[in-house]
């Protein structure tokens, strides 16, 4: 378990293991707003001699006011995109090492949102990243969804070239009843009002990311969106092949 707040995740270990008593379970610290934390994280993960068959890239920050990250990148793109996509490359090797060892297909699993659909008219706003000006929290949420899925897509290509036995995808979980709100009040105390009659809750929510990170059906598909535990289709610039490339170029300069 890699998590931000290692008191909450010792909490969680504890509650898992009442239940699955043989459950083996690490907690490690990792904060994906910071690249530090991230390179940290992988190197501690890469050194501890452990096989990596599942990544699931889960975190996720949403519609803050304007922030910059540690790193000075405006936060959401910082957590929900540049953090994993560093996270997933620092990774790679130990992840095509376990599929070819262990003879299993390897899975990286994108945690996007229905959200990707509602960004900036030009997708990824590559040269106004930072722009305080013309920012807007919920286009900024899409943007970074957005790169989600072209960071899947762009992943799932590059593995198909490589020959790795290893599929990239993303999905969209659901709207669950969990603090993603915590930045706008209101909704928030509705979410907390109402949300046990319209939205998911945590198990369900969670429901289409374990779907496409274990289930049976799911093998060898790669580059594909899902929701609610089937295929779905993702909006049109998420398939633009260009724009995932210009991304892919964009994070990894970001990222070095």
């Amino acid at each position: 378990m890699a998590v931000r707040n290692t008191d909450t995740g010792r909490k969680v270990k504890e509650a898992i293991l009442k239940e699955i008593p043989n459950a083996k379970i690490d907690v490690m610290e990792l904060d994906l707003s910071s690249m530090a934390s991230v390179r940290r994280f992988a190197s501690e993960y890469n050194s501890s001699g452990l096989p990596l068959n599942l990544l699931i890239n889960n975190a996720g920050v949403m519609a803050p006011p304007f922030m910059l990250s540690q790193d000075n990148i405006e936060l959401q793109f910082a957590t929900n995109h540049l953090g994993h996509f560093l996270l997933t490359k620092l990774l790679l090797e130990t992840m095509k090492n376990t599929a070819r060892e262990s003879h299993k297909e390897g899975r990286i699993v994108n945690v996007s949102s229905e959200g990707h659909r509602f960004v900036y008219r030009e997708g990824i706003r590559f040269d106004k990243i930072n722009d305080q000006a013309g920012y807007s929290s919920l286009s900024a949420y899409g943007q970074s969804k957005l790169a989600n899925v072209l960071h899947a897509n762009e992943l799932a290509r590059r593995l198909k070239e490589d020959g790795a036995n290893i599929t990239a995808n993303s999905l969209h979980p659901g709207a669950i009843t969990t603090n993603l709100f915590r930045y706008h009040s209101f909704v928030e105390g509705l979410v907390n009002k109402l949300g046990k009659y319209v939205l998911k809750n945590v198990p369900q929510g969670a429901a289409t990311t374990c779907y496409v990170a274990l289930h049976p059906q799911v093998k060898g598909k790669s580059g594909e969106y899902f929701a609610d535990s089937n295929l779905a289709k993702a909006s049109v610039q998420s398939t633009n092949v260009e724009l995932a490339r210009k991304l892919w170029d964009f994070s990894m300069n970001l990222a070095k």
